[in-house]
C-alpha cells in the first residue's frame, strides 16, 4: 500500500517488512531494528503486535492519542528523533463507521485488552458506546485498560469480565486478540456464544477471513473483517511519514490486490 501511494505521488520509495518470527528475534530486539532503521535512513517504522506497548519506553516524543492508549503503531524517524503515533484507533473507527455505520453501542463486549485493544476501545467510546466490558487472559491488563479508559471517558464506563458476562446482553463484540492470526490459530472464545443479533467487528487482517468471523457470519451475526483496520491506519502512517495527503480509496485498491 506504501509503495503504491508513493508511487502515485511521483516519489520512490522502500518500505521493508521485518518480521520478528521469521528473524526468530523477541521483542527485546527492538532497540536494536530502530537504530538500524534510523543508520539506514528510513523516515519512520510501523509497529505491529507483539511492540506496540513496549516501543513507547524508547521514544522521545508520543501524540496525544498514543500517550492516553498507551500503545504506538506509527513512528516517525525525523532529525535525529523518534516521534510515535497511533493511528489504529482512527482506523478502527473509520472501518466501523463504514462496515457497520448502524451499529448499537450501548453495550459493547471486547476481547483483548493489549496494543490493539487500547486503541479499538478508545475509539469504540469516542462514537458514543455506552458500556464496555473487557476480557483478556491477563485481568491485570484488562483493569489496567479500564482504569485508563474511564480515566478519560468516564467513570465505570469500561469493565473488566468474564466471556459469558461480557457476552450476554451485548450489542456487538469487538475481536482485538491475536488469536486469529497464521501464528495463533484458533478462536479467543466459544463462538456458539454469540447471537444472531450481535454485530462482531474484527481486527486481524492477515489473514483476513479468520475462523471466529466465518463462525460469526454462519450464525447471521452483522460483520466487519480487519481490511479496514489495515488501510486507514496506512493512510495515516504514510501522511506521517511524507507530509502528503493520502488517498485512501487507492490504498483499499492496492490492499486489496496484495491480497
Amino acid at each position: 500500500m506504501h509503495l503504491a501511494e508513493a508511487a502515485a505521488h511521483g516519489l520512490v520509495a522502500e518500505y521493508r517488512l521485518i518480521d520478528l518470527a521469521v528473524l526468530n528475534l523477541g521483542v527485546d530486539a527492538l532497540p536494536t531494528l530502530l537504530a538500524e532503521a534510523e543508520a539506514t535512513g528510513f523516515d519512520g517504522v510501523n509497529i505491529t503486535h507483539p511492540c506496540k506497548q513496549a516501543v513507547v519506553p524508547l521514544l522521545h516524543e508520543i501524540s496525544d492519542d498514543a500517550r492516553a492508549l498507551g500503545a504506538v503503531n506509527t513512528v516517525v524517524l525525523r532529525d535525529g528523533r523518534r516521534l510515535g503515533h497511533n493511528t489504529d484507533w482512527w482506523a478502527f473507527r473509520e472501518s466501523m463507521q463504514q462496515g457497520l455505520p448502524k451499529a448499537r453501542l450501548d453495550r459493547v463486549a471486547q476481547f483483548g485488552a493489549g496494543g490493539a485493544g487500547a486503541a479499538t476501545a478508545y475509539a469504540i467510546l469516542t462514537m458514543g458506546a455506552g458500556s464496555l466490558r473487557v476480557v483478556d487472559v491477563d485481568p491485570a491488563r484488562a483493569a489496567g485498560l479500564a482504569t485508563a479508559m474511564n480515566r478519560i471517558f468516564g467513570s465505570a464506563r469500561v469493565t473488566v469480565a468474564e466471556p459469558l458476562t461480557a457476552l450476554a446482553g451485548a450489542d456487538g463484540v469487538i475481536q482485538a486478540t491475536p488469536i486469529g492470526m497464521a501464528a495463533h490459530p484458533g478462536v479467543p472464545f466459544d463462538a456458539g456464544l454469540l447471537r444472531a443479533d450481535q454485530w462482531l467487528a474484527e481486527v486481524i487482517y492477515f489473514p483476513l477471513e479468520t475462523a471466529l468471523l466465518r463462525a460469526a457470519r454462519a450464525r447471521g451475526c452483522a460483520t466487519v473483517d480487519g481490511s479496514g483496520m489495515a488501510v486507514y491506519q496506512a493512510v495515516k502512517a504514510f501522511e506521517l511519514f511524507t507530509g502528503r495527503p493520502a488517498d485512501a480509496d487507492r490504498m483499499r485498491r492496492s490492499f486489496s490486490e496484495a491480497l
